[in-house]
């Protein structure tokens, strides 16, 4: 058994792993430093923010920004627009990168052998394939320390967005305006890389989101609302033992 915390990407990593898997672990950690060399735009000689500033072109980055940026590219038309990879007018494509960074990860632990692990990316969690013990908390928005919901399951991902920690940051594309719908949002769904994002997208779209997401076979949600109700998608139940 492994379980380890990094910092990397501005947020923290946690990793639990049910196998002694030290050097896949380290690995892992050495991806998500790469990534936030390639895609950090906090660090004025990354990648992403050379591209954005027009110092070096697509053709001259690694080739993980081009695939990156046809990732957000997709999610972008999936959304109708609430995802963009310019926020303010400027090459951003974090909403995605940190999701797709840690679904990465995921990949890696589990062809190293290592395929019962949780990983957790500032609250945003891909579950390994094989069956474990998982039982994913999702805190109420007005009240962070009690529990509103909690997932369970393995082959999964988990991802929330909302106002609760970092205030109104999210803004929806389409007003240039915070979100303020919804206090938060939940989606899970295979795959981070996409579940990351789309919950993004989804906590601007509001009320929205709810049918929004009932289109995808693969995805559900939980949402919480600024009256403090909460809804969820049809299939939401198949994953949770408490929904209050």
């Amino acid at each position: 058994m492994t379980r380890y915390i990094e910092q990397a990407m501005g947020t923290v990593f946690s990793f639990d792993v049910r196998h002694d898997a030290d050097e896949a672990v380290a690995r892992a950690v050495a991806w998500l430093h790469h990534v936030d060399e390639v895609f950090s735009t906090y660090r004025p000689d990354s990648v992403i923010s050379r591209l954005a500033r027009g110092e070096v072109g697509l053709t001259d980055c690694p080739p993980e920004v081009a695939h990156v940026l046809a990732l957000c590219a997709q999610v972008e038309l999936d959304t109708g627009g609430y995802f963009t990879t310019c926020p303010g007018g400027r090459l951003d494509p974090s909403g995605l990168v940190k999701g797709w960074a840690v679904e990465e990860a995921s990949l890696l632990l589990t062809e190293a052998g290592a395929p019962l692990h949780c990983l957790n990316g500032g609250g945003d969690i891909q579950l390994g394939p094989d069956p474990g013990p998982w039982r994913v908390a999702i805190a109420d928005p007005l009240r962070p320390e009690t529990l509103r919901t909690v997932v369970t399951g393995h082959d999964l991902a988990i991802a929330t967005s909302g106002n609760a920690e970092r205030g109104p940051h999210v803004l929806n594309p389409h007003t240039g305006r915070p979100a303020g719908k919804l206090l938060s949002i939940t989606l899970i769904g295979p795959r981070l890389t996409t579940v990351d994002a789309f919950a993004t997208a989804a906590y601007a779209m509001g009320d929205d989101a709810r049918d929004w997401v009932e289109e995808f076979d693969s995805l559900e949600a939980f949402a919480v609302t600024t009256d403090g109700h909460a809804w969820q998608t049809t299939g939401f139940a198949a994953y949770t033992d408490l929904a209050l």
